[in-house]
């Protein structure tokens, strides 16, 4: 519902905030006077195409701000894609700025692609108006016009068709993907099963080996050295005469004498003696390894093929061990996963065979109960046209089966009509009249008014080419509809006028440098000067007490909910 309105510099109009009411909100005024510059901005506000020239004259720039309290079909999960919360009390800020080079929307601040505005229009408003396309002339809203009245039934039905469709498209998309892949699976799977027995067959069980066999390679290529090397750090350490250990002997004994005369050298000489032993050890280890130390020219040659098999395999399938495995487990994993596309595939094509199958009989059951709702809803707007003064009216929805199955089914829906006799039925947008239009529109929204999801409905001079007893019936339904929805309607008529909860004017002031529409909200005794000057042009007596009537009459009629 639209709660308020704020206009600045906006072609006729310097700056306007009002607040909209429920109900039924008429604007009235004389002609010329700018009434249509308020659906004009509602209209851009939601994305409508906008120019520079809208722009008033002397000013840089447009605003025009909404704020829109949303109804509780209101999909948020489009919000939230986009970042948008909603106001505490579940509204929304939008705006739209027209700048000289250019338009900039937002909604809750955040700015906005015109495409994602009009997106969430179809969610908050209808305008009808006779410059604008109607929502439901478009033949692709009228199938979920349809499906939307429907009962819990038939919700079930499209539910259970949906949920098919959705499976087999799924399920027809998995296969191609398998079927393109399986071109080259035969080579893919000779060639994971090389990987696979090339790793496997090297056995690796210790991660840290291609280390320990470079250590080991490095130990036997050098053993005469280090037997060499070894086996004289052994002598000069013990075996030699005087050797280091003989030395720290006879340290030691000095020390221990000298400690006699001062006992604080005695540490001195027990760090010594230790020193020794620890040396005669380490002397007894290198002897042990360099007698020990053996060359084995065969163990080099088994390390050296073994290196180069580890390698290869390095180059191939990681630098390290780990690597090496962790990727003997992915070729594992994608040929296990190879194999079973070969079976899935299969399964796959006999799934598709029964979704198939079960989705066209769902299809058949949801056209079924669509042909249902058609007849009984072609009756039903055939009605409300004939209170609305078309008692020749023929109006049908319209059901054609197409060749292939869709997300929507089986079926094209579409509304058509004929206003006159001996003339055939035809699509909406066929309608020549304005004020047919108009009326037919008031009469299709009036039997989907709970169904459609919107609560804010613009009628744009919906009382184009009308009689007076016309007039009686759309004012007497766009009470009834205004019971459940916001209705913001402009007219010329008296009758519907009287019928408003809330009338607005509209007013063209004008000097000798400027041009403004200004709108007021009347008070009660401005409508009655108002609607008396819509009757006859006048406000004398006569013309006052006629519009006194006409608002009796009015409240009496909302009264009696009619």
């Amino acid at each position: 519902m639209l709660k308020s309105i704020y206009i600045k510099d906006f072609t006729l109009i310097n700056e306007l905030n009002i607040e909209l009411h429920k109900g039924l909100n008429i604007i009235t005024g004389e002609t010329g006077a700018g009434k249509s510059i308020l659906i004009d901005a509602i209209d851009v506000a939601f994305g409508a195409r906008a120019f520079k020239e809208q722009i008033k004259t002397g000013t840089s720039k447009s605003l025009i701000e909404l704020q829109v309290k949303l109804p509780e079909t209101f999909p948020l999960e489009l919000l939230e894609e986009n970042g948008i919360e909603p106001e505490e009390d579940n509204t929304l800020i939008i705006s739209r700025e027209i700048l000289p080079k250019g338009t900039r929307s937002r909604i809750n601040g955040v700015l906005v692609t015109q495409n994602y505005v009009q997106e969430i229009k179809k969610h908050l408003i209808d305008i009808h108006s006779q410059h604008e396309t109607y929502t439901y002339i478009h033949p692709k809203t009228h199938i979920d016009l349809l499906d939307n009245y429907g009962d819990s039934r038939h919700g079930e039905l499209l539910k259970k068709y949906q949920d098919l469709y959705r499976e087999l498209i799924s399920s027809k998309k998995e296969y191609e993907l398998c079927k393109s892949n399986s071109q080259s699976l035969e080579q893919k799977v000779d060639f994971l099963k090389f990987q696979i027995k090339e790793i496997e067959s090297a056995k690796i069980e210790n991660t840290d080996e291609y280390s320990e066999l470079i250590e080991e390679r490095d130990i036997l290529i050098n053993a005469e050295e280090l037997k060499e090397l070894t086996y004289s750090s052994y002598s000069q350490l013990y075996e030699q005469e005087n050797s280091i250990v003989d030395a720290l002997n006879n340290l030691e004994k000095k020390l221990i004498k000298a400690s006699e005369y001062d006992k604080n050298l005695s540490h001195i000489a027990d760090v010594i003696a230790e020193s020794a032993i620890s040396l005669k050890d380490a002397a007894t280890e290198l002897r042990n390894y360099s007698e020990n130390l053996d060359t084995d020219p065969q163990r080099l040659d088994e390390i050296e093929e073994r290196i180069d098999l580890l390698d290869k395999l390095r180059r191939k399938y990681g630098t390290t061990l780990s690597e090496i495995l962790d990727n003997l487990e992915k070729f594992k994993s994608e040929l296990s996963s190879i194999e079973f596309s070969s079976d899935h595939l299969n399964n796959l094509e006999k799934k598709i065979a029964e979704l198939e199958k079960l989705t066209l009989e769902s299809a058949k059951q949801l056209s079924n109960s669509r042909q249902g709702l058609a007849n009984h809803l072609s009756d039903l707007i055939m009605n409300e046209l004939i209170k609305l003064e078309m008692p020749k009216v023929q109006f049908k929805i319209n059901i054609t089966e197409k060749n292939d199955i869709t997300s929507k089914g089986l079926d094209e829906v579409e509304f058509l009509i004929s206003a006159n006799p001996g003339e055939p039925l035809k699509p909406l947008a066929k309608i020549a009249s304005g004020g047919e239009i108009s009326r037919v529109m008031l009469a299709i929204k009036t039997v989907f008014a709970k169904s459609d999801g919107v609560d804010t409905v613009i009628f744009d001079e919906i009382d184009a080419g009308i009689s007076g007893k016309t007039s009686q019936a759309v004012a007497e339904k766009l009470s009834n509809l205004a019971n459940s929805h916001q209705i913001i309607c402009i007219t010329h008529q008296p009758i519907i006028a009287a019928m408003a909860d809330q009338h607005l004017y509209v007013e063209k002031v004008q000097n000798d440098n400027s041009t403004e529409s200004k709108i007021v909200i009347l008070n009660e005794e401005e409508r009655i000067k108002t609607i008396s000057k819509l009757a006859s042009g006048s406000d004398d007596e006569e013309s006052l007490n006629f519009a006194m009537k006409l608002l009796n009459q009015a409240q009496n009629t909302k009264l009696a909910g009619i």
